[in-house]
C-alpha cells in the first residue's frame, strides 16, 4: 500500500489540487487521509477487499471527469465513504451469528456493531456469471420493482460522474401491514476492479426528493453488494449482501430483524427467478 499512498499523495500535490477550490479540495484532502489511515491501520485484508480498497481512490477515478458541482463531490464522497465502511465490517470475519440458513445453503448473518447498530450478511451464491448479474443490479436497476416483490418503486434522481447515483427507494408494505411503506434517498456507487464488483451505498438529503406522504423515510447504510465469481466455477457468482436499515417508527427490534433477514432471503429468491426468465430472441 505504501506505493500507492505515495502516488496518491504525490498527484493531490502536483496536479489536481492544485486546480481546485472549496469543498472539492477539502473532498480531495479527506479522501486522500483515509486511504492513507486504511493503509496503515488495515488487520490485513483478503485479496478481494484489498484490490478494491487500493484501486478506489476518488481521485484518480472521478476527479478526471470533472467538472462537477461542489454538491456532486460531496455525493461521491458520501459513496465512498459508504464503501469504505462496508470493506471495514466484511473486513471483519469475528462475531458474526447465524440468523437463517436456507435449504440451498443460502445463508444470513448478523452483528451488532457499537456505531451502526445490527448489521445483517447475505450470502448465496447464483447460477449466472457475474456479467449478468452485475447488469441486472445496476444497468437494470430501475426494474428492480418489476421482479422484487419487496420493492414497489426505484428512480434514478441524478447520476453522477460513471457509477455515482442518487437514488430514490419506495419499499412494499410488509404482509398484513406490520411494517408500512417506507421509503429511501440514498447515494450509491458502483467500483469494478478486475473479477470484483462491489455496489455500496448509504442515505443522503436531496433537495428535489422531501419526505413523501404515506411513506416513511427510512435510512440505509453502510450497505453493499460484492458480486465475485465462484472459484474454479466463473459461470456462477458469489453475492455477498451487507445491510444496514433504521426503518424508523415504533416497531420492536424482533419484528424488524425478522423482517430485514427474511427481506434478503426472499431478494435472493426472486433474484434468482429474474435471471432465469428466458430472454427475448433479437429482432
Amino acid at each position: 500500500m505504501l506505493p500507492a499512498t505515495s502516488k496518491l499523495c504525490a498527484a493531490i500535490s502536483y496536479r489536481h489540487l492544485r486546480n481546485m477550490t472549496g469543498l472539492r479540495r477539502q473532498a480531495a484532502v479527506a479522501i486522500s487521509q483515509e486511504l492513507s489511515r486504511l493503509a496503515s491501520h488495515s488487520p490485513g485484508p483478503s485479496t478481494w477487499i484489498h484490490q478494491v480498497r487500493r484501486r478506489s481512490s476518488l481521485l484518480s477515478s472521478r476527479l478526471e471527469e470533472k467538472p462537477f458541482s461542489e454538491m456532486q463531490m460531496s455525493y461521491i464522497k458520501q459513496g465512498e465513504e459508504a464503501l469504505q465502511k462496508s470493506l471495514r465490517i466484511l473486513e471483519d470475519q469475528d462475531d458474526w451469528k447465524t440468523e437463517t440458513v436456507a435449504g440451498n445453503g443460502d445463508k444470513v448473518l448478523s452483528k451488532v456493531l457499537p456505531d451502526v447498530g445490527k448489521v445483517f450478511r447475505l450470502e448465496v451464491v447464483v447460477d449466472q456469471p457475474l456479467d449478468t448479474v452485475y447488469g441486472e443490479l445496476v444497468d437494470n436497476m430501475e426494474q428492480m420493482g418489476d421482479w422484487n416483490p419487496n420493492v414497489k418503486e426505484v428512480r434514478i434522481l441524478e447520476k453522477i460522474g460513471k457509477d455515482t447515483v442518487i437514488t430514490h427507494e419506495k419499499a412494499a408494505a410488509t404482509p398484513g401491514n406490520i411494517v408500512g411503506p417506507r421509503d429511501f434517498v440514498s447515494v450509491r456507487c458502483s467500483r469494478r476492479r478486475g473479477s470484483t464488483c462491489v455496489l455500496a451505498g448509504m442515505s443522503t438529503t436531496y433537495g428535489a426528493m422531501p419526505e413523501q406522504e404515506g411513506f416513511i423515510r427510512a435510512e440505509n447504510g453502510p450497505t453493499c453488494m460484492v458480486l465475485r465469481p465462484l472459484p474454479g466455477s466463473p459461470s456462477r457468482t458469489r453475492l455477498t449482501w451487507l445491510l444496514s436499515i433504521d426503518l424508523k417508527g415504533w416497531l420492536p427490534k424482533t419484528i424488524i430483524n425478522q423482517v430485514l433477514s427474511q427481506t434478503q432471503v426472499d431478494f435472493a429468491k426472486h433474484l434468482r427467478q429474474r435471471l432465469a426468465r428466458p430472454v427475448p430472441a433479437a429482432c
